[in-house]
């Protein structure tokens, strides 16, 4: 697989790709807050609360960048006009990955299925993808009241004495990082245009999602306590540490379409063998 893995990623239309995906994700971000603060605001809840989540893995300067962005977020309805401009523009790392999906399944035979085509299945992936992260909110957020209105009425029943706020600790986090899997599953299962099945898009699914929790969770630490961006780059800093993380974010995307493909091919590589040896 490790082979495999290196000889697709050697093929020239994966040289720049992340690069490309990067710059999309930071293109992408604004759009998308605007978006998310329209559904949030449906249901309540406050932009703050994606500040303090994503304020456990980047750095300060880039969280104050960040909080202007929100302060800046519209919370009230917006026209809808507005809302597709920010739609449209949301989608652009889900059309590039169309093409990189497609020119990988197909070896490099399908780029995919036109732009128009391309634009408006990227436009219905942001959409579930927007609605996911919504839900994931939700749980978080009204987590400890959901949960007393299914157990409320079980412990009245049955008298059983539990402690909410642990339960709730214990049982939201498990149910949103599952929902965060299951965005990127997803996003691997729509994007291709050849039909699969979604046992086949599972193995590339956790792939990817580990190695973006990996990237996260790596980045945090090198942004604490090594870097220093400031000293080079000055007021740019701060565009160039998010770039920093959105460029191997994006490595664990593609990294992960690649799994699926060298996984796939190194299975029936192992079935081919075994029927030779039964012959």
């Amino acid at each position: 697989m490790i082979l495999l893995g290196i000889k697709n990623i050697r093929l020239p239309y994966y040289q720049g790709f992340a690069a490309q995906l990067a710059f999309y994700f930071l293109l992408s971000v604004v759009p998308a807050i605007i978006l998310l603060s329209q559904l949030l605001g449906v249901f309540a809840i406050p932009l703050e609360i994606i500040e303090d989540i994503v304020s456990e893995y980047v750095y300060g300067e880039a969280i104050e960048t960040f909080r202007g962005i929100i302060g800046q977020a519209p919370t009230g309805p917006m026209n809808a006009l507005f809302l597709l401009v920010a739609l449209w523009s949301a989608s652009r790392v889900q059309f590039s990955m169309i093409r990189i999906m497609n020119l990988t399944m197909t070896d490099g035979q399908v780029k995919g299925g036109g732009f128009f085509k391309d634009r408006f299945k990227a436009l219905k992936i942001i959409l579930f993808t927007l609605f996911t992260i919504t839900l994931a909110l939700i749980i978080l957020v009204y987590g400890e009241m959901l949960l007393r209105i299914f157990f409320d009425p079980i412990n009245r029943a049955l008298q059983i004495e539990y402690e909410m706020g642990r339960l709730l600790h214990a049982m939201r986090w498990p149910a949103a990082l599952l929902l965060y899997f299951f965005m990127v599953s997803y996003n691997y299962y729509a994007l291709p245009y050849e039909k699969v099945k979604f046992k086949d898009i599972l193995p590339g699914s956790i792939f990817a999602s580990a190695a973006m929790l990996l990237v996260t969770f790596l980045y945090s630490i090198y942004m604490t306590y090594i870097a220093s961006f400031d000293i080079i780059y000055g007021s740019l800093a701060i565009a160039v540490a998010l770039m920093f993380w959105f460029f191997f974010l994006a490595w664990a995307l593609v990294l992960g379409i690649v799994f699926n493909k060298v996984f796939h091919e190194t299975k029936n590589i192992n079935s081919g063998e075994a029927e030779h040896e039964d012959d």
